[in-house]
């Protein structure tokens, strides 16, 4: 009988895909454990909660490819999930919070509450815990797009975030007066930011994503310092004027030491619906071309469809609204990439998480 070792298995553990990423096990570092005991081999891989679905597919597909190495009579295959996220987040008022994804832009108007809604919804749909806390206190849209309009209630001196889609939610749009204009210096907000995560009950969280307000101002600096960022995701439009924007995001996080996840270009195109004429209204390829010239990964590009902006005003987002649409599909898609970034970061870290005091930043 041939003796087998890990290096059998491992060659015979790369045909096995993970679906999402579109790689194999061993590639992305995912086989964790080996043991081998005369015929029997008993190993360890980590899937995420987002690729959950998959599990029983990939446990099959492991055990049948290791069953064929020769001398190989027994496998075991467990599925787990890896300890991502930076444990000291975990440690700080015991959040529970894995990985925190803020969403911010260079500049207003470019959809960031919108991919900010969508993207923790797509998240929550795939399978993820997910909270979503917006720190846009200029213009907290979050309540309404997601059809919320109540107050949320205490329980032993905590907030309890309110719940839609699956998604947890906390906002100051659920605590003011909507027309009620919100003037604060940075002290007043840094306090209102660390109040959010440190005061409310978000629970074992996957995720939390965060709508930062646009720009370069102090809310991302009160994040940095008071919470740990994975990564930033940066949302732009196609437009030259609005990649001009994207530079300083970029300077800014770089400067705030939170890796970058990716770029997102929104309103990319429109494709009218009786002709099937595409237009590119605001010019095209503008994201692809930055995120290439500040070397960060182009996580795709979202069409202007009229239901993205309806579902916006009516608290129905694209994704639940109408999952057909190309918008939609476009959405999920890049939440599976910022999903896949964030793991495949904690993975190279050991599973420690980032090694600096952030976690993870959406910018819209």
């Amino acid at each position: 009988m041939a003796d087998v070792t890990q290096a059998h298995v491992l060659e015979a553990l790369r045909q096995v895909i993970e679906p999402k990423q579109n790689k194999d096990v061993v590639s992305l570092n995912l086989v964790k454990h080996i043991d081998i005991k005369g015929s029997t081999v008993d190993l360890t891989i980590l899937l995420n909660r987002t690729v959950a679905s998959f599990k029983n597919q990939i446990q099959a597909a492991a055990e049948k490819v290791v069953l064929a190495v020769p001398g190989v009579e027994n496998v075991n295959v467990k599925i787990d999930r890896p300890i991502s996220g930076d444990p000291r987040l975990m440690s700080r008022a015991d959040l529970g919070v894995r990985n925190a994804i803020a969403v911010a832009s260079g500049k207003g108007g470019v959809g960031k509450s919108t991919m900010s809604t969508n993207i923790a919804i797509s998240l929550a749909l795939d399978g993820a815990n997910v909270g979503l806390l917006d720190v846009d206190v200029y213009g907290p849209n979050v309540p309404i797009m997601m059809g919320v309009n109540e107050q949320p209630k205490g329980r032993n001196n905590k907030i309890m975030p309110l719940e839609s889609y699956g998604v947890k939610l906390m906002s100051m749009g659920f605590l003011v007066d909507p027309n009620q204009a919100i003037i604060w210096r940075g002290p007043m907000l840094h306090n209102a930011i660390r109040q959010f995560i440190e005061d409310v009950e978000w629970g074992d969280l996957d995720y939390l994503v965060i709508d930062l307000p646009p720009g370069t101002g102090d809310a991302s600096l009160s994040l940095a310092q008071s919470l740990g960022l994975t990564g930033a995701v940066i949302i732009t439009t196609p437009q030259q004027v609005a990649i001009s924007d994207v530079i300083r995001s970029v300077s800014m996080f770089e400067q705030l030491n939170v890796p970058l996840l990716g770029i997102v270009e929104n309103m990319s195109y429109f494709v009218a619906p009786d002709t099937g004429n595409r237009y590119d209204i605001f010019g095209h390829g503008g994201g692809a071309k930055m995120a290439q010239e500040v070397n960060v990964d182009f996580l795709g590009e979202v069409p202007l469809e009229p239901e993205v902006r309806a579902g916006g005003d009516e608290g129905e987002p694209i994704v639940v609204r109408d999952g057909e649409a190309a918008a939609a599909k476009a959405i999920r898609e890049i939440a599976r990439k910022v999903a896949a970034a964030v793991e495949a970061k904690n993975l190279s870290s050991g599973g420690s998480g980032p090694q600096s005091d952030t976690v993870l930043s959406v910018i819209n």
